[in-house]
């Protein structure tokens, strides 16, 4: 019996780099999974804006997860309507797409995220109180990309460590503190405010994020900690979303192997969900430190992109996969009987 493949990825220091963004060193690796008809399904922290905009740049016409997990984007006709009625999914048209939402709408969490503020005075900031230019700084997109970072459906990424407040600072706009744009009032914090964070220590962090996360459990509410930003949401994930697609897939193509990666704590669901996971190596080598219940992972030895294409070309060449044949009979035994992980390596290598 044949068995296609599903790719899911993240996409900051993943698919992308860290720092610029790009996807290219994983580009010529890319063009073979498109050209073997892998679907590559985008699953990541990015707004519906961002990710469709990318998934136009990257040539990609399958679903995509945004937000942690917050709703599944699928071209209208990418599965039959039968399909939906036969897993009693509840499906909006938006657009063009047949959508799911699994996530809270943002207007929730912003409501949420001001009164543990106001109830906690801790030095929280999210994307809700920042100016397009202060995302720009904060991120390094451009005006346009910040833009659609701002477009927030069903996560509140935020923040309250020092560094990024320093980079902000740094920008040559000091004089202009961060405003909160909440409803039709305004305020802004003080410029001191801003700074007497600055001593914070890991274990001081470590204790604000539990006591933020037990404020957002009363509520039925997570609290994620992403590539750049912590991230509030509703009880979704990223593996409920991937786990909802993965029977879509099924009902699609019969059996199928799973492949997904990614860097960073909010991936994890993503990884537990999926036959074969991969933790993309960090900026410095590093790798994320791992919780209890992912097992059996690949960990890249080069980070964002070139992690990618490494880890891609590892399973394409372990199972097998050319071109013209991406789907195969009988993996199971394809893979156990496959080199070990170092010779597999090496084989990499001269690919």
């Amino acid at each position: 019996m044949s068995v296609r493949f599903v790719i899911f990825t993240d996409l900051d220091a993943t698919l992308l780099d860290h720092r610029t963004y790009s996807f290219k060193p994983a580009k010529p690796v890319l063009e073979k999974v498109k050209k073997l008809k892998i679907p590559v399904v985008l699953c990541t922290s990015k707004t519906r804006a961002e990710t469709e905009a990318l998934t136009r740049e990257l040539g990609l016409k399958h679903p995509f997860i945004v937000e942690n997990g917050g709703a599944v984007f699928m071209p209208e006709n990418y599965f039959p309507a039968a399909f939906f009625k036969k897993l009693g999914l509840k499906t909006v048209k938006n657009n063009g797409y047949r959508v799911v939402e699994l996530g809270r709408p943002y207007r929730r969490l912003r409501q949420f995220f001001k009164l543990v503020r106001k109830n906690t005075s801790l030095p929280l900031i999210g994307f809700g109180d920042l100016t397009l230019d202060q995302v720009a700084a904060l991120t390094g997109l451009g005006k346009k990309e910040a833009q659609r970072a701002r477009l927030r459906e069903y996560d509140e990424p935020f923040f309250l460590e020092s560094s990024l407040l320093a980079k902000w600072l740094q920008t040559g706009k000091k004089n202009q503190a961060l405003k909160r744009n909440e409803g039709t009032g305004s305020s802004r914090l003080k410029k001191n405010e801003l700074i007497s964070y600055k001593h914070w220590g890991p274990n001081d962090i470590r204790r604000v994020l539990r006591r933020i996360r037990q404020e957002a459990s009363r509520y039925g509410l997570r609290i994620t900690a992403g590539g750049r930003f912590y991230h509030l949401t509703g009880r979704n994930d990223k593996g409920q979303a991937v786990r909802l697609l993965c029977k879509l897939y099924r009902l699609k193509f019969g059996r199928i192997i799973t492949i997904g990666l990614g860097d960073s704590a909010n991936d994890w669901p993503l990884l537990e969900a999926v036959d074969y996971p991969v933790l993309v190596a960090r900026p410095d080598g590093s790798h994320a430190k791992l919780p209890p219940g992912v097992k059996n992972i690949y960990k890249t030895r080069k980070p964002g992109p070139r992690g990618w294409a490494e880890a891609i070309k590892y399973f394409l060449s372990s199972f097998g996969i050319s071109e013209g044949r991406a789907a195969i009979s009988t993996v199971e035994n394809k893979f156990k009987s496959a080199p070990n992980k170092k010779q597999k390596r090496e084989k990499i290598k001269n690919l």
